[in-house]
């Protein structure tokens, strides 16, 4: 079970969806009910599928398990994604409403579950019911844990929130101080760009600088490490668009955004995790001055009403596209 959950989180950090779907699929049918913890690789196996777009056959499965077990959290993660995916929003506020008392305890995922029900509100603009989760759990599980996932919670979660057009106040000033040290680490591109996110949200031009800094340093020097040589094509493109979204360059933060758009899911992640970028995008292109770049912001936004149509946040930026004369 350890060997093959070490496996799973290595291909889902690297961003290999396929290859961690298939690492359990190869012995899924070998954990048979009776062997104790099958309902645990039936929620691996369940998001996998999830991660891949296989949401009925996911859906099954992370249902199956939690029938088991009704506290596994990270079933209810699933569940959590595939209504985020779909679009789904009453769904997925009523589950999580009904099963907050089972999996609320959950030592590593009740925040990040919290993070996902507080997406919902973002999706359908109750701005303040999102930020209220953001002050009840999110932030206080940071300030408790310090861990890295925790860290992604709260600076995606502002970061989408400011995005939206929604003040936070002096949020960021609290989660400065936890993410700020963790600046040099260059462990993973995407923990790097979220870090980055708190530097340039709380004005700490030092940390973003040092941020920056030592991340080109790594990729000018990377040898085996598969992030350092990430950083040079993908982290650094990625990381500079921020900084120039930050700085009011909408088509510069375009230019540096669009080759790698198609590469992001490379920084690992989930889907829905990495959709910060593909909003980050469409902002860009909605606010530049370039007549070209706008155009492409319709073009983006078809894509994902295509995917996702049924999401009031979609229809929010379609709005948007519309009041600047982009769409019909």
């Amino acid at each position: 079970m350890l060997a093959l959950k070490f496996a799973n989180t290595a291909y889902f950090t690297l961003g290999y969806l396929e290859q961690m779907r298939d690492s359990v699929a190869r012995v899924f049918p070998f954990w048979t009910p009776d062997i104790p913890l099958s309902y645990c690789v039936k929620a691996m196996y369940s998001f996998g599928l999830m991660e891949t777009n296989l949401y009925s056959q996911a859906e099954k499965l992370a249902k199956e398990a939690l029938s088991v077990m009704p506290s596994d959290a990270w079933s209810v993660h699933t569940l959590a994604h595939i209504y985020e995916m779909r679009g789904e929003v009453k769904n997925g506020l009523e589950f999580m409403r009904g099963t907050e008392d089972q999996w609320k305890t959950s030592d590593m995922l009740a925040c990040h579950n919290y993070w996902h029900w507080a997406l919902y509100f973002i999706e359908k603009g109750e701005y303040e019911a999102a930020l209220t989760i953001y002050d009840d759990h999110v932030l206080p599980s940071l300030q408790n844990s310090g861990t890295m996932l925790d860290m992604v919670d709260n600076c995606s979660m502002l970061y989408r929130l400011q995005m939206e057009g929604v003040p936070v106040g002096q949020r960021w000033q609290k989660v400065l101080p936890i993410t700020r040290k963790h600046s040099r680490d260059h462990t993973l591109i995407f923990n790097d760009a979220h870090i980055l996110m708190s530097s340039l949200g709380g004005g700490d031009s030092k940390t973003t600088e040092e941020l920056l800094t030592t991340l080109k340093e790594a990729s000018e020097d990377p040898g085996e490490n598969c992030q350092h040589l990430l950083a040079r094509d993908v982290g650094l493109p990625l990381c500079q668009a921020l900084v120039e979204t930050e700085n009011g360059n909408p088509d510069r933060a375009l230019e540096l955004l669009l080759p790698i758009r198609y590469r992001i899911v490379e920084i690992g992640g989930s889907n829905a995790q990495r959709d910060v970028f593909n909003q980050l995008l469409i902002h860009a292109a909605l606010n530049c001055t370039s007549s070209a770049n706008k155009n492409l912001a319709r073009s983006l936004l078809m894509e994902r009403d295509a995917l996702k149509p049924n999401s009031p946040l979609t229809g929010r930026l379609i709005g948007k596209a519309k009041a600047i004369h982009l769409m019909l």
